[in-house]
């Protein structure tokens, strides 16, 4: 991509064109020559001097965007369709006994380009293989193979049919051969002219699933060219509306995944593209959609090996033409909300191309290019005819040509809303209850796939489980596909040479829409993100539905697997503890929607437990297969033997038998007096500082240390994610949620029987509005430390309709470096994006507590917190959440200012602060996936209203 090789600069763009839009006369658009680069190669090679009596093809599989190609000085030809291949007969313009030369002029743009406007960088060049291949002259052209099972799926016939170039009669041989390689059947030498088909007939034969790839192998010879191809035996279809392989419903556990590499773009290297696929097989992932044009052929061999139902999407998208409509429509667009918005821009943009007679060619083109290539391939489950280029006839033409050529598959397009034209319906970010109402509805018939749903983008996705269930209880939906596999940063420096991931915006390129490339379960250097971790947990193979000390109840969600070849293991994790377990025998031939009960042999390691405990389950593969080792672990589980127990609010005591370093509240009689315009509360060891003017608590010395380098203050607002910014972080911004202060109204204390107790009353509004949060905070002091708690009750009008958090934010001193904490870890976790992190004691220094986004935002929390302590080796602070299923924490070295104002790491890490920034929440506002997609669901939603919230620091 000669962008990335320092010629022009690279763009990125969603959905608008980032060119001109000219049209010519007969109303088809056209591409102005402005700003649209050539680029120039030379190549000079030999030619085998064995080849001479060959005919020699020249084979790019793929350019950007457009391309001439010249052969020792001749034209060879012109091809377009930057993502297809393109073949040239080069036969008479070589030399065979001196040097040939290949000059191949490319264009950054062409008229191709108004159906390539696909969400990624536009780049160009040769980013794909160019090979230089000799046939015989009397050749096999084509061959298209097809496997049919009977009835009871049981047995099969292998379809082969063998074109050869015109007007030649060659003789072929079949054979198919096991994977061994040892011959299964055959079909004896054949004259084939023009085109012949063969009939093999297979005594059931190993089937083909994504989770159990077999294949076979097929040998097509002549007497001067042996072909050969793996066949996989599967077959697809629809029955009473569910999606089925080989008899069996299939559910997509799917990702959309484009091609690209953080330094060459879309030239993927195969190794990179290998570890990929080998990430989403450890992930749980079952299924791949080509986003949105035709991968590198390697993928599809790679699918076949490793096990992936794919959905082979063509190079075709016309997304800026909608841009186009919209802008021309002027304020009347306002009165259109969601699905009905884009449905009428859509209507209007069908008309330059989708609903043009003039572009069908290029369309079918587009969609034969496609089949012809990918047809063999076992993995490639459905053909879909492109994206989010609206609905019209071409689109009927590709289908019907589809359908003519390969009728044993079906046809996806989103954008035919209705499935006029395509055998299933397809949706894309819908609601889960949008979906449910659609699988309930008497009047469906077709399945439903959400081809993009639970937008990876930043922090998130959140609520991922509410499909995964909807897709196992609906027989008419299919599963979906996660948007998307990676982010899309480019490696690049700063000026002052420091490293990082650039996305739109980052290269002067205008127009441009900025970090919408970074929306993956992998960071752009393809590591996993913390969703990665929250999408494998939501569509694991084995669930656990219900459990005791005793007993587990679990479900197979495999589609064809039994559970025989996992192997379980328990222990019993808790509060400082870990306990050993075993082995848990699994039942043989668990079939998949099977549950099973599993036996606990626990050998009275769960009675007594001294604290909150789990039982925790872990499912591993008992062998090692072609994409993990024994041992990797596929799902897991978490059973609560013994709650989590606290005294209630109105208590004055602790139960020491729970936390052993708390001591009685009523233990020294505390001294409390005032200072000029300081309150000092000072008892055994501690001597605390409130400043009167503020109700501050300014300082806590212990030893001689001030462990607060700032107040505890009260705050509604976290660092906006990529989720929060066009829903409720619109919102909190309007409503200036983030500017909010304190306003001091009053300060009180009293002593009895030795217990102090200060009282601040606090006003917490921002500025220009009249609304606030108006608290009750109430410190009372004890031996061991202080139980702070507040009571805020939100008023006025404005008041947000939701918080992004109600807790306390403070700093300590920098040698508070290490943290640990009973709840859920160790990784990141919030309301709706924590079901991959487990119940356990965990310990981190502060940085690992950090998710370091490429685009700056919230993140870091941990959940489900009972405890949590920070310590500097000899000292520590330990706050205890006396409340429900606990609290939240976070620990880093940024403020939430520093978050928010940074748009890229390096600009986040100048803004580093020495001290530590600790946050103890009493809730936290989900996450969702309102970056593009459904905002945080109402069950997971912190609303603005009276709240108590209660922690004990010691």
């Amino acid at each position: 991509m000669w962008q990335l090789q320092g010629f022009g600069r690279p763009q990125y763009t969603n959905t608008v064109f980032p060119f001109s839009v000219s049209v010519k006369s007969d109303g088809t658009p056209n591409i102005p020559y402005e700003g649209n680069h050539t680029g120039c190669y030379a190549r000079r090679f030999m030619v085998p001097t064995e080849w001479r009596e060959d005919l020699i093809r020249l084979r790019f599989e793929g350019v950007d965007s457009a391309f001439h190609v010249f052969c020792n000085g001749k034209e060879v030809g012109y091809s377009q369709g930057s993502r297809n291949p393109s073949e040239f007969d080069i036969t008479s313009l070589l030399h065979f006994d001196s040097e040939n030369t290949l000059a191949v002029r490319v264009y950054q743009f062409c008229d191709g380009s108004y159906i390539e406007d696909q969400d990624q960088w536009w780049l160009s060049g040769i980013f794909r293989d160019v090979w230089l291949i000799s046939f015989p002259v009397n050749h096999i052209a084509d061959i298209q193979v097809q496997t049919h099972l009977d009835g009871d799926y049981r047995n099969a016939t292998l379809t082969t049919k063998v074109n050869t170039i015109t007007g030649s009669s060659i003789p072929v041989t079949i054979k198919l051969l096991e994977q061994s390689q040892s011959l299964m059947t055959s079909e004896k030498e054949t004259d084939v002219t023009s085109s012949t088909s063969f009939t093999l007939s297979v005594s059931n034969p190993a089937k083909w699933t994504a989770e159990t790839p077999y294949l076979y192998h097929l040998i097509v010879r002549t007497p001067h060219q042996v072909i050969a191809i793996r066949v996989g035996f599967r077959t697809t279809e629809l029955k009473d509306g569910v999606f089925m392989v080989n008899g069996q419903p299939v559910i997509f556990r799917g990702t959309n995944r484009h091609e690209h590499h953080p330094q060459f773009g879309r030239s993927v290297p195969h190794d990179f593209l290998r570890a990929d696929l080998l990430l989403m097989k450890k992930h749980n992932i079952n299924a791949i959609r080509t986003s949105h044009y035709p991968n590198h052929p390697r993928l599809y061999h790679l699918a076949d090996e490793l096990g992936f139902w794919v959905i082979d999407e063509a190079d075709l998208e016309a997304h800026g033409f909608a841009d186009i409509e919209e802008a021309a429509l002027g304020p009347d667009k306002d009165n259109l909300r969601g699905k009905e918005r884009q449905n009428f821009f859509y209507d209007l943009a069908s008309k330059w191309t989708t609903d043009n007679p003039a572009w069908e060619e290029a369309y079918v083109d587009r969609a034969q290019q496609l089949v012809y290539r990918d047809k063999n391939h076992p993995c490639v489950t459905l053909w879909s005819l492109g994206n989010e280029a609206f609905y019209g006839r071409n689109f009927q033409a590709m289908y019907d040509w589809i359908k003519a050529y390969d009728p044993t598959r079906l046809v996806h397009y989103e954008a035919d809303r209705k499935a006029q034209t395509v055998d299933i319906l397809s949706q894309m970010y819908s609601s889960v209850d949008t979906i449910i109402a659609y699988a309930e509805d008497p009047v469906s018939t077709k399945p439903l796939v959400l081809c993009e749903y639970v937008h990876a983008m930043g922090n998130g996705p959140g609520a991922i489980k509410e499909y995964i269930d909807a897709f196992y209880k609906y027989p008419l939906l299919m599963g979906g596909f996660v948007w998307e596999w990676a982010n899309h940063g480019l490696l690049t420096k700063t000026k002052e040479g420091k490293p990082y991931y650039a996305y739109g915006g980052d290269f002067g390129d205008q127009p441009n829409d900025g970090n919408f490339v970074l929306d993956g379960v992998l960071f752009s250097d393809h590591t996993p993100t913390p969703g990665l971790l929250e999408y494998k947990k939501a569509i694991e193979s084995v669930q656990i539905i219900s459990g005791s000390e005793n007993e587990i109840e679990i479900i197979n969600r495999y589609d064809f697997l039994s559970l025989d070849h996992l192997k379980c293991e328990w222990e019993i994790v808790g509060d400082g503890y870990v306990r050993p377990g075993g082995e848990v025998i699994i039942p043989q031939d668990i079939k998949p929607g099977q549950t099973a009960s599993l036996a606990i042999a626990n050998e009275d390691k769960m009675s007594n437990l001294p604290a909150e405990g789990y039982l925790t389950v872990k499912f591993t593969l008992k062998e090692a297969t072609s994409w993990a080792p024994a041992g990797h672990e596929v799902a897991n589980g978490q059973i609560r033997l013994k709650s989590y127990v606290f005294p209630s609010q109105t208590s004055s005591s602790y139960l020491s038998t729970i936390y052993k370093t708390i001591s009685s509240l009523n233990t020294y009689p505390f001294l409390v007096t005032q200072q000029d315009r300081m309150l000092l509360v000072i008892g055994p060891g501690s001597k605390w500082t409130f400043e009167m003017t503020s109700g501050h608590l300014v300082s806590w010395v212990k030893g001689g240390k001030n462990m607060l380098c700032s107040p505890p203050i009260m705050d509604f607002y976290r660092a906006l994610t990529d989720n929060d910014r066009p829903q409720d972080g619109m919102q909190w911004i309007e409503k200036r949620l983030h500017q909010t202060n304190d306003h001091f109204k009053s300060i009180s204390w009293k002593t009895t029987h030795g217990d102090a107790e200060v009282s601040v009353v606090t006003r917490i509004a921002p500025p220009v509005f009249e609304w606030s949060v108006d608290t009750t905070t109430t410190y009372t002091f004890s031996s061991s430390g202080v139980r702070i708690k507040v009571h805020g009750i939100p008023q006025g009008i404005n008041v947000p309709d939701t918080f992004a958090r109600i807790g306390l934010t403070f700093q300590m001193p920098p040698e508070f470096n290490t943290v640990r904490w009973f709840g859920r870890g160790p990784g990141e976790g919030y309301i709706d994006k924590k079901l991959s992190q487990m119940f356990g004691t965990w310990e981190a220094a502060i940085d690992q507590l950090f998710t370091n986004y490429e685009f700056p935002q919230e993140n870091g929390n941990r959940t489900d917190v009972r405890w949590v302590s920070i310590s500097s080796g000899e000292k520590q602070l330990k706050a205890i959440f006396p409340f429900g299923e606990g609290g939240n924490f976070c620990a880093s070295h940024y403020s939430t200012e520093a978050l928010d104002s940074s748009r890229h790491p390096f600009e986040l890490e100048e803004k580093r602060l020495e001290n530590v920034v600790f946050r103890l929440d009493f809730a936290h506002h989900g996450l969702g996936t309102g970056s593009c997609g459904p905002k945080t669901l109402d069950k997971y939603a912190l609303k603005a209203e009276e709240f108590s919230y209660e922690v004990w620091l010691e």
